[in-house]
């Protein structure tokens, strides 16, 4: 990393890698504050959405200092895309974090051609987006994430054998409820913001329906923002509203899942719902 970036974002390295399923990915990964692997190895907490998470995320690794809170020990490594997919990610993420035969809800499909009658989006840009959904890839992505990269950063940067996280937010969140719900084993803590469960007919109800009272070990901590609930974009509304149902089934179950209401929009409740994980589920 160069040096202006190295004084935004201290103790962060950064690469490209190419899956297996010939995707490219930029990753930034931060270590804490004097990491030396040699004498202590920490497990690492896996943020999605680094293109644009990278920047509010990573200098929170400042909290494994906090002398009022502290924090457990972790490596952040954020990911994102690459290349020419970097400009395009906030259609592509659509790819890797909405599980495979999740609906497109009426109050997304509204809500992108609000943003094309605003000028938010081109009208190419918003059929791209559309797009994404309909072919959609969570179970590769996941792979990737636990098969492919894991194993070279704890190779790289001598990670804990156990402890790891996983956070995400709106779709992000999406794809971490998905997570839990596989019952991945290498995430010991999992992260959901206003995770995107749009629709009623969610691959995320049709699970936990599945799954019954057969629920991961792992922790979740799962929250959404009042201002989601409050606004007047029924995208927001619909997504608080599933998430609500989803925390009521869980805990009807006795599963090991915490909750926060945050005073937040959808936009800006991505640094806040990562510092409550931290807290909630990585305090000292």
């Amino acid at each position: 990393m160069n040096t202006m970036w190295q004084g935004c974002l201290a103790d962060t390295d950064y690469f490209e890698v190419r899956s297996s399923g010939g995707h490219d990915y930029g990753i930034w990964v931060t270590t804490p504050p004097g990491y030396d692997p040699a004498t202590t190895q920490a497990p690492a907490v896996y943020v999605l959405d680094g293109n644009w998470a990278v920047g509010q995320t990573a200098p929170l690794i400042v909290t494994q200092k906090d002398p009022l809170q502290q924090i457990q020990p972790y490596i952040q490594v954020s990911v994102g895309y690459a290349g020419e997919d970097a400009q395009h990610w906030d259609r592509l993420r659509n790819r890797d974090l909405v599980p495979p035969g999740e609906p497109i809800a009426k109050e997304l499909i509204d809500a992108v051609e609000a943003g094309f009658r605003t000028g938010a989006r081109t009208r190419e840009e918003s059929d791209a987006y559309l797009a994404e959904l309909r072919d959609t890839h969570a179970d590769a992505f996941l792979g990737f994430l636990t098969t492919e990269l894991h194993p070279r950063i704890e190779r790289d940067y001598g990670t804990a054998a156990s402890g790891h996280g996983l956070f995400g937010y709106s779709y992000g969140g999406l794809f971490s409820l998905y997570t839990w719900l596989t019952g991945s084993t290498l995430f010991e803590s999992i992260g959901a913001g206003s995770p995107g469960v749009v629709s009623e007919d969610s691959q995320i109800f049709a699970r936990l329906a599945e799954l019954g009272d057969s629920l991961p070990a792992a922790k979740l901590h799962l929250t959404i923002n009042d201002r989601e609930l409050l606004g007047e974009l029924a995208v927001y509304q619909t997504l608080t509203k599933h998430a609500a149902a989803v925390l009521h089934q869980l805990t009807a179950r006795g599963a090991l899942v915490t909750s926060a209401i945050l005073h937040e929009t959808h936009v800006t409740g991505l640094q806040a719902s990562f510092l409550s994980y931290l807290r909630t589920c990585r305090a000292r």
